[in-house]
């Protein structure tokens, strides 16, 4: 998979946030983009997941030497954000076969793999709405990064999370990162993204003008 950004640029009302983003994400490699609260970080972020589009510039996806519209990069990635919800009326298990009628899991591993794997098994049968923040987000994390995609995004993926979950965290990503292209945005926590080679400073890519 290769991601290719073309002078990319996002605005919100009269003010830019970003401009002229030129960037190539490649697959076997982990990126993170770094920035403070509020700097564009996950604005950029949904913009490579084909969620947002950017106010001017071009975002291409190619994939076995084959060029993919934005409007079929979905089962192509995989997302995890602290702003995206999950069904807390659902218990673990139901969420989990919910996730797989829509993504099939890296490795063919199966559903109940997942569950512990996201080491919350105890709890699988109650509804994810009685979980702890830091519960939540390993369901979220786990779905994200066992999902057999070939682009991963993850958002502050440490948020919620005490250090066994961040240990836990990193082992995961460590585990199932070969052959896909990672992007981590961290507002420069080293843990969520050391192991990524190379970064994006958004603060680089801020200019006045109209």
């Amino acid at each position: 998979m290769e991601i290719i950004l073309e002078n990319i640029s996002r605005k919100y009302n009269y003010d830019w946030i970003f401009r002229d983003v030129n960037y190539t994400f490649q697959s076997g490699q982990a990126y993170a983009i770094l920035g403070s609260n509020g700097s564009g970080k996950s604005t950029l972020l949904q913009i490579i997941s084909g969620h947002l589009h950017p106010t001017s510039g071009k975002i291409s996806y190619h994939f076995d030497n084959k060029t993919i519209g934005p409007e079929y990069i979905f089962p192509h990635i995989s997302y995890s954000g602290p702003y995206l919800e999950i069904l807390e009326e659902y218990t673990l298990v139901e969420m989990v076969k919910f996730h797989h009628h829509f993504k099939s899991f890296i490795g063919n591993i199966t559903e109940e793999q997942v569950i512990e794997l996201t080491t919350l098994g105890k709890n699988r049968n109650k509804p994810i709405k009685y979980y702890s923040s830091g519960m939540k987000q390993r369901v979220k994390l786990a779905l994200a990064i066992l999902s057999k995609t070939s682009i991963l995004l993850l958002d502050e993926p440490a948020s919620n999370l005490d250090h066994q979950g961040i240990d836990w965290y990193r082992n995961l990503v460590q585990q199932y990162k070969d052959d896909r292209v990672i992007v981590v945005c961290s507002n420069s926590q080293p843990m969520e993204h050391d192991f990524c080679k190379e970064s994006i400073v958004i603060d680089h890519y801020k200019k006045s003008g109209k």
